[in-house]
């Protein structure tokens, strides 16, 4: 950001020193043009009057030598010419001479000096034009015009003393530009500053952190008073949702010993209910019960987990280790195979604590509500293409994540992991739902769980800058479908520092 204002203070402080040194500089050209037109102009007038009293005497030799002499001293051709515009006398060759008069610059001053006018005066002369300064003076005046004379003058030390005034200009322009481009940058600063931490407090609080806030020192005003209202509505945030999980940790932590009394209550009535129908209602009750402690350590569960706030990187080798084994176990007391397929050294970017816990979960999902005979943990990259990597099969090595040693590498910035049985799967509508709170598939309303499990998961991903998803999954062994597929997209994590 500080660099695009750079880039927009600089070259407008150019724009700025060229839009005042160009007219001055405009300025200089025309002044010096002008202070020697008039010096010729005075020269030439000068030789006008000697012209006159030589063309009407006849006596041309004392202006000849005074053209001369004036060619010698300064380089400057002068030549007298009648009213036909035939040399009468001039400082160089007659032959010369003629050539000068038939000049384009010559014809055109000579016309209206001819006439009895002064052509009208040079504007200014510029260093990259190389043409003459030409001047007509009539002899005489009106219609007593005798002839005109003609001066030719070099411009070459005109043009250097414009290029020496410019060249002085561009100096002297120096000394602002300078000091307007030292000045962008501490003041880019100064603006940018707040901006900059304003935005570093902005990507934190989007991550999950509460805790941030901008430093409202510094910068100008506005960015003050932003930086404030932002400090202010971080802190509402902060606390409506420390208000909300505080206030359900409590209701569950107020509401599990009544809970567990009216369980035991319930559970030592079953002595003296003697009539079936009597059983099954204290049956029902006490499911009821038991669903309503779920319930509520479901909801405790979720707060810890919703504490988490960020991302961090995590190794999957050290996660399987804690883990797969006791999945392993789950499994085999279900009679599912547990399968993991995933390439050594891979890091996510998880949320503190939660991989884990979100793996426990889908694994555990899987073995309880697929009514499948296999789960399989696999790892994808984000493009859909299979990362090469081999299987441990349900226990076959005392190794967590008994895959061999693969390519980590699934894609430059995600890696997929997906969670995947044979079991009856959902329709879509089913997975169009699933993600929802509380949700409970049709034909697992008889099955023990609360309907949270999916919905945290999906919001401890997502809080890690990643997205969790459900497709079809692996093939039924029937052949009648599929089962169901939870796809996990988390940010690659860098490679751990070595030490």
């Amino acid at each position: 950001m500080l660099r695009r204002l750079l880039f927009i203070l600089v070259p407008m402080a150019f724009l700025l020193v060229a839009a005042l040194a160009l007219p001055l500089g405009t300025v200089m050209a025309q002044q010096e043009t002008q202070q020697v037109y008039v010096d010729r102009l005075s020269d030439v007038g000068r030789f006008a009057s000697l012209g006159d009293t030589a063309m009407r005497t006849g006596r041309l030799e004392a202006l000849d030598s005074e053209l001369k002499r004036y060619e010698e001293l300064y380089g400057i051709d002068v030549a007298v010419a009648d009213p036909a515009g035939e040399v009468v006398v001039a400082s160089v060759p007659t032959d010369q001479a003629a050539e000068l008069l038939d000049g384009a610059r010559a014809r055109e001053v000579m016309t209206p000096a001819l006439a009895g006018f002064r052509p009208e005066p040079p504007t200014a002369v510029w260093p990259w034009e190389s043409d003459p300064l030409v001047l007509a003076e009539p002899i005489g005046r009106d219609s007593e015009v005798a002839g005109v004379v003609v001066l030719v003058s070099p411009t070459d030390r005109l043009r250097a003393a414009i290029l020496v005034d410019w060249a002085g200009l561009s100096l002297l322009s120096l000394v602002p530009l300078t000091g307007l481009a030292a000045s962008a940058w501490p003041l880019s600063r100064w603006v940018l500053r707040p901006v900059q931490r304003l935005d570093d407090a902005t990507a934190a609080v989007a991550q999950g952190d509460l805790s941030v806030r901008a430093d409202a020192a510094g910068g100008p005003p506005e960015l003050r008073r932003l930086a404030e209202s932002f400090n202010a509505m971080v802190d509402v945030v902060q606390k409506a949702v420390q208000r909300q999980r505080a206030f359900v940790s409590d209701a569950s932590h107020q509401l599990r010993n009544p809970l567990a009394s009216l369980r035991l209550a319930v559970e030592n009535l079953a002595p003296f209910l003697t009539g079936p129908d009597a059983r099954a209602a204290h049956q029902d009750a006490v499911e009821e019960a038991m669903a309503m402690h779920r319930m509520l350590n479901s909801l405790l569960a979720m707060t810890r987990l919703e504490s988490f706030s960020g991302a961090e990187p995590v190794d999957l080798d050290t996660v399987l280790d804690a883990h797969a084994a006791r999945w392993r176990v789950l499994g085999a007391q279900r009679g599912i195979t547990v399968e993991t397929r995933v390439p050594d050294g891979l890091r996510l970017m998880a949320p503190p604590g939660g991989l884990g816990s979100v793996l426990d979960e889908l694994m555990t999902n899987a073995g309880r509500l697929s009514d499948g005979s296999r789960v399989e943990l696999r790892v994808r990259s984000a493009d859909r293409s299979d990362a090469p990597a081999r299987s441990a099969v349900d226990g076959a090595d005392d190794g967590a994540h008994d895959g061999a040693a693969a390519s980590a590498d699934s894609g430059p910035d995600l890696v997929e992991l997906h969670v995947s049985d044979d079991g009856v799967g959902l329709t879509d509508e089913e997975r169009a739902g699933a993600l929802r709170r509380f949700w409970r598939a049709a034909k697992h309303q008889n099955t023990d769980g609360t309907g949270l499990g999916l919905a945290i998961c999906a919001e401890l991903v997502r809080g890690a800058g990643g997205e969790l998803r459900l497709e079809s999954g692996l093939p039924r062994p029937d052949g009648t479908g599929h089962g169901l597929d939870v796809v996990i997209r988390l940010p690659r994590a860098p490679a751990a520092p070595l030490r």
